[in-house]
């Protein structure tokens, strides 16, 4: 099948291929505005080695700043730890922390680490978030060549939902709609077998038609 032919079945089944999306992506639209708002509040912070007062005033080297992204990079495997989770969990009484969503990003050129905490409640989120860098400064200050982790921008509470994505819920639903909507027209053409005029007769038998019988009423 060409894509022209294609195309020709759609135009022949248009009421199906307008009508199915928009069904999907109300549906997928109703069912994503009962899911509850999320909100999602970030804090940044600084990596501080213990070595970093004793050079404060010379220039650093290749190798003191690789130092230096190891230790970032420590201290982001540190966050994500089940110790972390559990003794920030235990601060606010919760049982565990599956119900809030931990997003870690630091970049490869600093020391600086964003964590950016998504949770049902605004008030938990900023304080699981800024608990969390407290917490990981207390551990990596223990374990590692870490001086502290220095808080850059402290976690506010959010006042407008990060999610969920409705409108990108909705537009996936429309297109599985739409996809649907051209499977079953090419699966409904493709097991029609009947011969509806001259030319598709000529093209199965591979002989010529010399004449047409007009329809009796």
């Amino acid at each position: 099948m060409t894509i022209f032919e294609l195309f020709g079945l759609l135009r022949k089944h248009l009421a199906l291929v307008i009508i199915l999306p928009v069904v999907c992506g109300l549906i997928v639209f109703a069912g994503a505005k009962l899911l509850p708002d999320e909100y999602t509040a970030s804090t940044t912070m600084y990596v501080l080695s213990r070595n970093d007062n004793e050079g404060a005033n010379e220039n650093l080297t290749q190798q003191e700043m690789s130092v230096g992204q190891m230790l970032t990079n420590d201290v982001t495997t540190i966050m994500k730890s089940n110790r972390v989770k559990k003794d920030v969990a235990d601060q606010f009484g919760l049982p565990n922390l599956k119900g809030y969503k931990f997003d870690i990003t630091s970049s490869t050129t600093t020391r600086v680490i964003t964590l950016a905490v998504t949770a049902k409640d605004p008030e938990m989120a900023a304080a699981v978030a800024n608990a969390t860098v407290t917490e990981v400064s207390d551990v990596a200050s223990g374990v590692m060549q870490i001086q502290s982790v220095n808080v850059i921008d402290t976690a506010d509470v959010p006042t407008s939902p990060s999610g969920p994505r409705r409108m990108l819920y909705t537009a996936i639903g429309a297109a599985a709609g739409f996809l649907l909507a051209v499977a079953i027209v090419v699966v409904r053409d493709t097991l029609d077998t009947r011969i509806r005029n001259g030319n598709e007769a000529e093209e199965i038998i591979g002989v010529p038609v010399v004449g047409h019988f007009p329809q009796v009423a």
